[in-house]
């Protein structure tokens, strides 16, 4: 089983519309969880996602005909994601109670049906369809997507059945690699991953973000913008960093005289890392130790 998660490459109209079905999805999520709540005050027993889903058709979707604009997987996949919310809160000691969804914080949607991968870098999608996407998708059939956002950009992401089997690896030398903070990484064999310190580069930019944010009046659509700003440039810093680790791990794993089946070991010496305190003088100067 492999997972893939690429950018979507959207116009405005398309746009609009997975907007709308994103809306449908937390509209029914926050609906749901407000009936879950009050029924558990007055019966001490909680509805399931086949009753809220029958409730939801009966009185919510009646009053509101925008419901019939989107795919009907996205509020029923939001109903099932609220019952798994609230198995892991009892089940699962560090998760906590199903909290309300508010616009613009990690918009998703769940859709099934008739996808269908087209020409390489396309794919088609019920109620919205052809797609464009910035990276060459597998050519497999695709049974269910997930469409989220993320600071103004929409990624899809499903998974897939690997068509060809793995062809086999010999087994050959084990690599050892130590993960520092001078340097990302340093291999037995004497390769060395700087770090890329991408939010060292941006630290300027985000305190002025953060500051140009903070003198905007809440609610305004210049506010909005300072927002929409100010999580893309996190969002740079994230990719920066995530994109340094998939060279490197990808590196160690698939190089071909290091390609095996063997283990990625890795080892970190905090203790040597961190200068001791007791080498600090009471003035901030530096002293010997033998």
């Amino acid at each position: 089983m492999q997972s893939i998660k690429t950018k979507l490459k959207v116009n405005n109209k398309q746009k609009t519309i997975l907007a709308k079905h994103a809306g449908v999805a937390r509209h029914a999520y926050n609906w749901g969880l407000a009936n879950c709540i009050s029924e558990y005050k007055e019966t001490k027993k909680r509805p399931s996602a086949i009753t809220l889903h029958k409730r939801l058709i009966a009185e919510v979707k009646s009053e509101n005909p925008w419901y019939y604009e989107v795919s009907k997987c996205a509020p029923q996949q939001a109903l099932r994601d609220l019952d798994r919310a609230f198995k892991n809160f009892l089940t699962i000691p560090k998760c906590g109670f199903p909290n309300f969804k508010k616009k613009g914080k990690k918009d998703s949607f769940y859709l099934e049906g008739s996808i269908k991968i087209l020409r390489g870098n396309y794919i088609k999608l019920p109620r919205i369809g052809i797609v464009k996407t910035y990276e060459i998708l597998p050519s497999v059939p695709v049974k269910n997507v997930r469409i989220s956002k993320r600071a103004g950009d929409w990624y899809i992401s499903f998974k897939y059945d690997e068509c060809q089997p793995k062809p086999m690896t010999k087994k050959r030398a084990i690599i050892g690699v130590d993960v520092g903070i001078n340097t990302l990484a340093t291999c037995s064999d004497g390769t060395t991953y700087a770090n890329v310190k991408a939010y060292k580069q941006a630290k300027k930019r985000l305190t002025r973000y953060q500051r140009r944010l903070k003198k905007k009046e809440p609610g305004s659509k210049n506010r909005a913008e300072a927002v929409k700003k100010l999580a893309k440039l996190h969002k740079k810093v994230a990719d920066i960093r995530a994109d340094a680790l998939h060279k490197l791990t990808t590196w160690a794993s698939f190089k071909p005289q290091h390609h095996s089946d063997r283990r990625f070991e890795c080892q970190w010496n905090a203790q040597k890392a961190v200068r001791p305190r007791d080498d600090v003088s009471r003035k901030g100067t530096r002293t010997k130790t033998s």
